[in-house]
C-alpha cells in the first residue's frame, strides 16, 4: 500500500510531460503536411518509432501473452484510425481549434466508460458535456454546420476516448513496452497499407526528417510507453483529466511559436473545453475502495 501514491505521481508527471511533448507536434505536423500527405507522414512516423523500439528491446512482443497480443492489435487499430483522422482534420484547421476539439476525448471518456462498463454517470458529468459542446460550438460552428476538418477531429477523438477506456481495463504494467511496440507497428501497418497503392511520399529536407524523428520517437515511442504505463497505475477518468492539458500545450505553442492569432472566439470555446475538463475533476469522487471501473479487467477483446 505504501508505495502506491507514489506510483500515482509519477504515473500523473509522465502523462503530463507526455501531454506536454504531444501538444507541441500540433505546429510540426501541420508544417509539415504541407509538403508530406498525410498518411504517408503517419506510415513514416510509426515505422520508425515501431522500427527504433524493436532495435531498443527486440524480445518485448515476444513476452507478451497470446490474450495481451489480440489487445494490442486492437488497441493498435483504434489509435490508428484516430491518428489518421486527426491529422487529416488537422490540415484543414487551425492547430490550436484542433487541440482543442481533440481535447474532447476528456470527456467523451466517462461517457463511453458508462457505456461500456457501466459506470454511473453524475450531474457533474452530464454538466461537463453541456459545457464542452458548448465549447466545440464556439470554436468551430460556421453558422448551423461544423466544418470538415472539425467533424473529422471529433470522431478522432471519440476514437481516442475508446483507446483510453481500453487501455485502463487492460494495460499492465509489466508488459508496457511489448503492448506498446506492438501498437506502433499495428498503426504503422495501417497506414502503410492505406498509401501503399500511390507510393510513399518521404520527407526531402533534413529539417522535416528531423521533425519526423522527433515526432516518431518522443511523441511516438516514448509517449505511448509513458501512457500504457501510466494508465496501469490510474484510473481511466483520472488518465484523461491528466491528458486534457494537451490543448492548452497546443494552443500555447501555436499561438506563441505558430504565429495564429489570439482571438475572443479562441479564447473562449477554449476556456469552456477546459472548464468542462475541471467540472469532471470536481465532481464527486467514488466512495468504495478499489479499482475506477475502467480498470475492470473483464473488457471483451
Amino acid at each position: 500500500m505504501s508505495d502506491r501514491p507514489s506510483r500515482a505521481t509519477l504515473a500523473t508527471l509522465a502523462l503530463l510531460a507526455m501531454t506536454m511533448v504531444w501538444g507541441s507536434t500540433f505546429i510540426l505536423i501541420k508544417d509539415l503536411l504541407e509538403r508530406v500527405p498525410t498518411l504517408d507522414f503517419l506510415a513514416v512516423r510509426f515505422l520508425v518509432a515501431g522500427a527504433v523500439m524493436l532495435v531498443v528491446a527486440p524480445r518485448a512482443i515476444g513476452r507478451l501473452s497470446p490474450e495481451a497480443r489480440r489487445r494490442g492489435l486492437v488497441l493498435g487499430g483504434l489509435y490508428g484510425l484516430a491518428q489518421i483522422l486527426q491529422t487529416a482534420g488537422l490540415a484543414h484547421t487551425a492547430a490550436s481549434v484542433s487541440g482543442f476539439v481533440t481535447g474532447l476525448y476528456v470527456v467523451a471518456t466517462p461517457l463511453l466508460a458508462a457505456v461500456l462498463l457501466r459506470t454511473r454517470l453524475t450531474a457533474w458529468t452530464w454538466g461537463a458535456v453541456v459545457l464542452a459542446t458548448t465549447g466545440l460550438a464556439v470554436l468551430t460552428l460556421d453558422g448551423l454546420s461544423i466544418g470538415y476538418g472539425e467533424a473529422i477531429t471529433l470522431v478522432a477523438a471519440i476514437l481516442y476516448a475508446l483507446h483510453i477506456v481500453a487501455l485502463g481495463a487492460w494495460a499492465d504494467a509489466d508488459e508496457a513496452l511489448g503492448l506498446s511496440i506492438l501498437q506502433l507497428l499495428v498503426i504503422a501497418t495501417i497506414c502503410l497499407v492505406a498509401t501503399a497503392p500511390d507510393g510513399v511520399v518521404l520527407p526531402a529536407s533534413a529539417g522535416d526528417w528531423l521533425s519526423v524523428v522527433y515526432m516518431a520517437v518522443v511523441a511516438g515511442a516514448a509517449a505511448l510507453i509513458a501512457q500504457t504505463w501510466a494508465q496501469a497505475h490510474l484510473a481511466p477518468t483520472r488518465a484523461a483529466i491528466v491528458m486534457s492539458m494537451e490543448p492548452v500545450f497546443a494552443a500555447t505553442f501555436a499561438v506563441g511559436l505558430g504565429g495564429e492569432s489570439l482571438t475572443w472566439r479562441l479564447l473562449g470555446g477554449g476556456a469552456l473545453v477546459v472548464a468542462a475538463m475541471l467540472v469532471v475533476e470536481a465532481g464527486p469522487r467514488r466512495t468504495t475502495q478499489g479499482p475506477d471501473p475502467g480498470d475492470v479487467q473483464h473488457l471483451a477483446v
